[in-house]
Parts: C-alpha cells; structure tokens; sequence
C-alpha cells in the first residue's frame, strides 16, 4: 500500500471545525483531478474540497456531520498512474445512466458522480447536471436533479430566479390581468343595482404590487435552491465545449464542467422588421408589464394569447385599445365558436378589431406612433400614444453556442429531442420552448422533471396524452386534446357535447351567461377526444378534463360523476350528457 495517499482538507481560510454535508464519492470509485470529494458547509458559505490529483478512492475517512478543519484526512487515494494492489478492483464506478444513484446518510439518494470528465480540462465548477435557464422547466429540472441525488449549478441570465415566466411574463401579467377583473366585475355590478366609483389608477401602488407578487415567488426559488444545496450562478451562459458552459456576468467569466446538461434557455419575443424599436413608445410584452403609464390610444399588433391578454389589462385601466390582426380571425387555430364569444365581448368595448390587416410602417411622430395599414377595412394610417408588438415569440437556440456542443439547432432556434428530452448529444438534453410548440410553462415543467430523472438513470419518459392552453382574456379561453378545428381538417370522426352557459343557474347569478362548454368523444368507443371552454375561469375548469383524457374516461363517466351544484365544473358534466342525450337542464330532441 506504499502507493497509496492520504488526502487532507487543503487550506480552507479562516474556517474551524466545518461541518461535512455531503460525501460525494465511495470507495473504489476512479476520479479525476479536481473532482469533488466532499461539500463543507459553515455559517457563511459551503464549499467543496477537490481531489489533488486523479485516482481511485480508496478508504472514506469523514462522514457527513463530521467537522473538519484545514489537515483533516478526507479519504485515502490510490494514484491514477500506481498500479493496483493486490485484490481490489480499481474500475470506475458506474455512471448515473447505468444504475440508480446509491444511497447515503446525506438524504434518499448520492450521486454516482466520478467527478469531472476528462475531456472537460480547468473549471471553475465540476457538476452532474448545469441546467441553462432558471424557468418553471429549468428550476424544476435543477430541483429534481438535485432531489435524485445529482450535484447541480443552474445558471440563470436575470438577476432573479424563474426566467421570464415569473419576471416578465406569466406572473407579472396574471397579477395585472386579475386587477383588469377585479375593475370589470365591479363595473359591470351597475345593472345589476350596486354602483361603485370609478377606480382611481394608482401606477405605482399596482406596478408596487405586480413587483411584490413577483419578489415572492422568486424569493422562495432562491430558498428552495438553498435547501436543496442547488448552486446558482447568476449570468449569461454559452456553450463552450460538449462537456463545458462558460457563464459571462459583470464579475466576470467562470467555466462549468459538466457530465449532463439541460437547455432550458427558453425563448423571446419575435419582431417585425422595420419598426422603430429605440422609441420607448413601441412596446414589447416584457415593457407592456412594466406599466410605465397607462396611454390613452394603444394599437396591438398581434391577436394572439400575449396580445390579447395585454389588451385586456390595458383596456380595463383606461385606455383605447385597436387590435390588429394579419390572418381572418382573432387566435388563429382556435375553434371559432369559442373566439366568437370572447370577439362578441371586447368588439364592444375595443376601439377597433382589424383582422386580415397588416402593418406596413410605424413612424415616430411627437404627436404618438403613427401606424400605416393594409387591410380591407382599416384606415390608411392613425397615430397611437403606444404600440405593442405581440406577434409571438422565437426560440434561443442560436443564442447558446450550441455549436460548440454539437447540438444541432434548426433555422428557426429549435432543439430537436427525443421522447427522453435528449438532443443528439447523449447527454445534453432541452425542455421548454426551445424544443418546440406548445411553448407553454407547464410543459416545460414536466419536461424538465422527465430530464432530470434521465440523468439520474430512471426509465422516464415524456408521455403526455394533452397539453391545455389556455388565454387568461375576460372571458377566459381555454381547450385540450383534440379541437373541432383539428378534427374537420384530420377527417376524424367525432360526436359533440355542447353547453350553453345560459343554461347554467352559476353562470346566470354570476352575470356572465356569455360562455360555453365543448367536449368531443369518439363516436365508437365514446372515450373523450377533446375539450373547448370560454367563459370566466375556464382555465380553471379545463383541468379536468385533462384527466379525463388521461384517464381514458368516456362520456358516461363524466356524465356519471356527481359535480357540485351550482358551479361553473357542472357544465363539463352537462356538455357529458348533452353528448349521451341524458341532459335534463336543456332540451335536446332525440335522435
């Protein structure tokens, strides 16, 4: 055993008696230089003590909840180029792919790590996983990840955990758009004998509030973070090399060595050539949720999800809204019947709804943005105190270097994988917007667990039966499975069960009749296809029938289950029967 050395934790600076949290190697595992062997953790910060040199480990001389100072032997280690004494086996450990992480006394799992690879050369960090993007699919990856047992670095561009989702999109506008409710319903309750005051806009107290929703949730990311012993590095992130990630930030530059990646790098805001962008006046989803002012004409170029949902907060706090739309119909793809609805309500109240209209130039006037037109019914021009460009988003993944890795990156950014999130590097993975439509959080958030368990050697598997999208206008949209659209297009047979809100008693005493409830079934095995809702929370209620779908339930288990009355989830059970001809809350004539 003359080969054999002992290593002691080097010079750690002015620390005594620091406590191990995690031991991250086993005996009888191979590592390289500088991989990480144990993680020491005091009450100003955790660090992790790398190995001197490559080899195998030999004897494990600390435990976790050990306190060690700078000297104190970690582990024995037999040098890489010393050959192997006699009876032990000297090969590498398995890697997390071939077998599920060992457990150990630091919680349900250890990584099986065999510190960096070798072809990643000087780091300023070693990790299992670096996950690219700290969205809901990217912290959720770099969570489970670190739940499993794997050691992970999430690197994140903004100074706050959540990526746009929960800074610039998601959260911010359905803290806003639940204002825009709030001041609709107390308005509307004239007619019905109890008037308010109209509401005094305070921009500062409400962008106060939206700021406040959102230092919440991006305050308990940074914790669960914490507690998961994530480590989080704050900046913009390019690939370097297949197994390196260079993160750039105004302290500098610092290199990631990784045995798994996760791209969850997400997507931004798409463009119209042309406009003049350097005027404040033109907007972009991510100003539009500043809320700098409220302006008393505001043209939306765009009438899809984004768009629509900032005409709805912009409209209820006062201004002139005029929506503009180059194909024939408001939220191109989804069924008519449910646009209708929500297009019956804002044509009331919006300025003007062009649709089959382009915009071909917007100049900046000092009297606003004057905006030239294409379209059969719209004007030449008109001048607008601000124009918001919500024309859809375009996907980063020509923004990452993917190159570098030899990620393949299609002409438009998007990251092709398999059923397992892998790219065509084995092991590099992407979730989110970046691997494709629907680009939708709480896709990416199942996504980024299916990932995470991958790297860990699970079995998993992207398998989702349907993806419910949903726009948080007033009245709600909502739809999964299979659309009306779709199957008219797909020549797929189906039967339909429709029902009017009209006809629902909690529709009525709520003053908002105008809604509807769609289900489709397979006219032979009468399983449900699909589902449509508009009407206020359809968001909300189109969550059921996602497990419905999932379960393989037909229409006469939907039909059969007792909802509570009277709700909004009865119309689900209603449109079951309208569908199997056993409604009694409308008159169906038999068929």
């Amino acid at each position: 055993m003359a080969n054999v050395i002992t290593i002691e934790v080097p010079d750690i600076g002015d620390f005594q008696d620091v406590e191990v949290i995690e031991v991250l190697v086993q005996p009888g595992e191979a590592i390289e230089a500088e991989a990480s062997l144990i993680t020491l953790e005091s009450d100003k910060a955790s660090m992790e003590i790398p190995a001197p040199q490559a080899g195998t480990i030999g004897e494990l001389l600390v435990k976790v909840g050990d306190r060690v100072s700078q000297g104190s032997p970690i582990a024995t280690l037999q040098p890489a180029d010393a050959p192997a004494p006699a009876g032990t086996d000297a090969a590498p450990a398995p890697s997390a792919r071939e077998s599920a992480p060992a457990k150990s006394d630091n919680g349900p799992a250890a990584s099986t790590r065999a510190g960096a690879p070798s072809s990643a050369g000087t780091a300023d960090l070693q990790a299992d996983v670096v996950v690219l993007g700290s969205g809901p699919g990217g912290y959720t990856a770099a969570f489970r990840a670190a739940d499993l047992g794997l050691k992970t670095v999430l690197v994140e561009r903004y100074a706050a955990l959540g990526g746009v989702c929960l800074n610039v999109g998601c959260i911010p506008s359905k803290a806003l758009l639940h204002v825009a409710e709030v001041i609709d319903e107390t308005g509307s309750m004239a007619e019905h004998g109890v008037s308010f005051t109209p509401p005094q806009i305070d921009v500062d107290k409400l962008r106060g509030f939206k700021e406040k929703v959102i230092g919440q949730l991006t305050g308990g990311l940074a914790g669960l973070a914490r507690q998961r012993k994530v480590t989080v590095v704050q900046g913009t992130g390019t690939f370097a090399s297949p197994k390196q990630l260079t993160v750039e930030s105004a302290d500098g530059k610092q290199t990631i060595a990784f045995r798994n990646a996760i791209i969850a790098a997400g997507s931004q805001a798409s463009r119209i050539p042309g406009l003049p962008y350097d005027d404040p006046r033109v907007l972009d989803s991510t100003s539009a949720l500043e809320l700098q002012d409220i302006p008393g004409r505001m043209l939306v170029i765009g009438g899809g999800i984004i768009g629509l949902e900032m005409a709805t907060v912009y409209e209820a706090l006062g201004s002139r809204i005029t929506v503009v739309e180059l194909m024939d119909g408001l939220m191109p793809g989804t069924d008519r019947d449910l646009v209708k609805v929500l297009q019956k309500r804002i044509t009331a109240r919006y300025e003007n709804i062009y649709v089959k209209t382009g915009v071909t130039g917007v100049s900046a006037q000092s009297d606003g943005m004057r905006v030239k037109f294409k379209g059969d019914k719209a004007p030449a021009e008109d001048v607008f105190d601000r124009v918001l460009v919500s024309v859809g988003r375009s996907p980063n993944g020509k923004r990452i270097n993917a190159e570098a890795a030899g990620v393949k990156v299609d002409e438009r950014g998007f990251i092709a994988v398999d059923r397992q999130q892998r790219t065509n590097v084995e092991h590099i993975f992407a979730i989110g917007d970046i691997v494709g439509q629907p680009m939708l959080a709480h896709k990416a958030t199942h996504e980024g667990k299916v990932a995470a368990e991958v790297c860990a050697g699970h079995k998993s598997s992207f398998d989702a039966r349907t993806i419910p999208s949903v726009a948080y206008t007033n009245p709600e949209v909502a739809w999964m499975g299979l659309t009306e659209t779709e199957a008219k297009a797909q020549g797929v047979k189906y039967e339909k069960g429709v029902f009017p809100w009209a006809a629902s008693g909690r529709a009525l005493s709520m003053g908002r009749s105008d809604g509807l409830t769609k289900l489709l079934f397979d006219p032979d095995s009468k399983r449900l296809l699909g589902a449509g809702i508009v009407g206020l929370h359809a968001g909300e209620l189109i969550a059921e029938t996602v497990v419905a779908i999932e379960m393989g339930a037909d229409a006469e288990d939907i039909g059969l289950s007792i909802h509570p009355h009277p709700t909004l989830s009865e119309t689900v059970n209603f449109a079951a029967e309208v569908a199997e001809g056993t409604v009694t809350d409308l008159y169906a004539p038999k068929r």
